[in-house]
């Protein structure tokens, strides 16, 4: 690194010059000014060059000093070493680099310079304390190196000893360009498939349906060839696209705008159409990646449709799904779950029926439903509850005075004793690890089902038997009512019994506002004939003079803006219940389209999601971990403060409402 030891480097020289040019020419219009300037000039230049020659002196010596302690063979591998490396001291400045370095930053001055600030991802901490010595592939200017560390002491005289580091840097960058490259040009497996081709088709006039079937292909046939893909059509509505890797993350940039394009089709069909796409990608063989795939379409599927999921090993990525879900026309798929869990239960000895952490009337109210069926069919049955909070608490009251209700209920730790080989679990109203009541008990349960209209979450439960998570549905409520109809010939439910049902279906639509569809109306029609009495499931909800005062008192604490309300329980108030009905309630209020609540328990902080439709609720909250649904969603938050989970709901709000603007 001889000329790093001029006085002056080739940067320093230049910009000298200029401003011996630009003094030269301020003296042709103003002689006394140049003059003055000519002097400053000549002060700057005599102290650089002083600089210059101290600082030669210092580094010379440093290596002479170095060097003097190490025998031939080492200094002038040292000296001679082929490869860029640099000498770091115990404070992380470096103290010399060789001329091969030097060409990597391009001449670049860097004597004294951090050395995480010249080779950024550089834990210079790690490296001192010994648990870290290599580092792989770190880009510097243009190109990529793998770094080695070595700590070396030296003996500074009196018995100390002083320690250095000397780092060394290999080129590694056409590796890395030919590993990119192989990567780039995996081939990765696309799964396309229309959500709602045959309502669309029956929603559309019949001389007009050719046409929105070829547009559709049109649409999907255009955008395999925009992807340099091999298309093939495995279905009515399903195909199958084999693409390289480079264009799904040029299209995980656009957030696969096919969605977009697809969803403006316009040819007299009253329903939007939509895709479901699944991509598998990163798996070390084509079949690997056909499985994330479809894993990836499934889960689409699951969440309600009109979106993209990408599955890259064990990581996903999640495009779209902002629009409402759409409701399905046809019983078939309720009606072979209803028969599939018939089986299912007739080959048990004992059912065991759970739901979430803090069960609401939904879950409750479902969990009622298979039970009375299950009892029907004179199999031993019990549900799992561990605690009773206030949205259950008049239910359970009531229950509990019925007959066949006595020994109805059991604690999770009873559950756990008592499950065998034989039993059947079913979950109710949920289907992720991080809500479930117990997951010990699904550890213990060899055979699982799983009855949800939740959109399905990363963390599912897996290995169930039977799984029915339908998004689209109001309640779990209205799922278990359609599937009682066809699981016993004459379905009977006592009084009580159906108005849990249809409770669980007034509370999660809101007293039919939010997400009724025509099934909605047909499953509380079916209730009301068994005798469910509108007036005692209001009584259920009816509430004492403290609790409304208090649900006031979090809607006082709501503070708007553009629509969005965020409020904020007071520390006195811990109950997820009526942070949830303050939540609906500030949806009363005219301005107000979407609401979050906050309420802290212990170290968690629970937030009640709600919107009108006009965003997406669910997308918000499950980047914060939650779940639910377009209008109605939540999530909790552990080991966080009130102030920093406002925080985190606010930076979701704002990505979320970018990510709309880009589009």
């Amino acid at each position: 690194m001889d000329n790093k030891y001029d006085y002056f480097t080739t940067s320093n020289k230049i910009y000298m010059i200029i401003i011996a040019i630009l003094i030269l020419g301020i003296m042709h219009y103003n002689v006394e000014l140049g003059i003055i300037l000519i002097s400053f000039y000549t002060i700057l230049l005599i102290y650089n060059t002083k600089n210059n020659k101290t600082r030669k002196n210092e580094w010379k010596k440093f290596i002479e000093n170095f060097s003097a302690k190490m025998d031939d063979a080492s200094r002038n591998t040292l000296l001679k070493l082929p490869l860029p490396m640099i000498i770091v001291g115990l404070n992380g400045n470096i103290l010399w680099y060789n001329q091969n370095f030097s060409l990597i930053i391009k001449g670049e001055d860097v004597l004294e310079r951090n050395i995480s600030a010249v080779i950024k991802g550089f834990n210079f901490k790690q490296v001192l304390d010994g648990k870290k010595s290599y580092i792989k592939c770190t880009q510097i200017m243009n190109n990529y190196y793998d770094i080695y560390t070595n700590i070396v002491e030296t003996d500074q005289g009196k018995n100390t000893k002083d320690k250095i580091i000397l780092v060394y840097l290999c080129d590694i960058t056409e590796m890395y360009n030919i590993v990119k490259s192989i990567d780039e040009n995996k081939e990765t497996v696309m799964l396309i498939e229309v959500d709602n081709l045959d309502d669309v088709i029956k929603t559309t006039e019949e001389d007009k349906r050719p046409m929105i079937i070829a547009e559709i292909e049109k649409s999907i046939n255009g955008y395999a060839q925009s992807l340099n893909a091999m298309l093939k059509k495995y279905g009515s509505s399903k195909y199958v696209l084999s693409i390289q890797d480079k264009y799904i993350q040029k299209e995980m940039e656009k957030k696969f705008d096919i969605l977009d394009s697809v969803r403006e089709i316009n040819i007299g069909n009253k329903l939007t159409v939509t895709l479901s796409i699944g991509i598998g990608r990163g798996g070390d063989t084509p079949l690997e990646n056909e499985s994330y795939a479809v894993s990836a379409k499934e889960l689409a599927l699951g969440r309600g449709g009109d979106q993209a999921v990408v599955k890259s090993g064990e990581k996903l990525a999640f495009y779209g799904g902002k629009t409402k879900e759409v409701e399905k026309r046809t019983k078939v798929r309720a009606r072979v779950i209803a028969h599939a869990l018939m089986d299912l239960i007739n080959e048990s000895d004992k059912v065991f029926i759970m739901g979430h952490i803090n069960a609401d009337i939904d879950c409750l109210g479902s969990a009622v439903g298979i039970y009375s069926t299950v009892k029907s069919l004179n199999k031993e049955c019990y549900i799992i509850l561990d605690v009773i909070n206030n949205s259950i608490k008049r239910m359970m009251e009531r229950l509990k005075l019925e007959d066949g209700y006595d020994n109805a209920f059991v604690d999770s730790a009873r559950a756990i004793d008592n499950i065998d080989e034989d039993s059947l679990l079913i979950l109710v109203d949920v289907h992720s690890k991080g809500y479930v009541d117990s997951m010990k008990v699904i550890e213990k349960a060899k055979r699982l089902v799983i009855i949800d209209h939740h959109r399905k979450s990363t963390d599912s439960i897996e290995g169930s038997l039977l799984s029915y998570i339908e998004p689209y549905a109001s309640s779990t409520s209205e799922l278990v009512t359609e599937m009682i109809q066809y699981m016993v010939e004459k379905p009977k439910l006592k009084t009580i019994e159906a108005e849990a049902l249809l409770a669980g279906i007034c509370v999660d639509t809101k007293n039919f506002y939010f997400k009724t569809g025509v099934r909605t109306f047909e499953a509380a029609s079916f209730l009301r004939r068994l005798g469910a009495d509108t007036l005692d499931v209001k009584r259920l909800f009816s509430d004492d003079l403290g609790t409304h005062l208090k649900k006031y008192e979090i809607i006082k604490s709501a503070k708007v803006t553009n629509g969005i309300a965020i409020a904020i329980c007071p520390p006195i108030i811990e109950d997820t219940v009526l942070a949830a009905q303050a939540a609906d309630e500030l949806l009363n209020i005219t301005g107000i389209h979407s609401s979050f609540v906050f309420v802290k328990i212990g170290e968690e902080v629970f937030i009640s999601g709600r919107s009108l439709g006009d965003i997406n609720v669910q997308v918000i909250l499950e980047s914060l971990g939650g779940g639910g649904h377009m209008t109605m969603a939540g999530a909790r938050l552990k080991s966080v403060s009130i102030e920093e989970a406002v925080q985190k709901l606010e930076n979701a709000i704002d990505k979320y409402l970018r990510e709309g603007e880009e589009k």
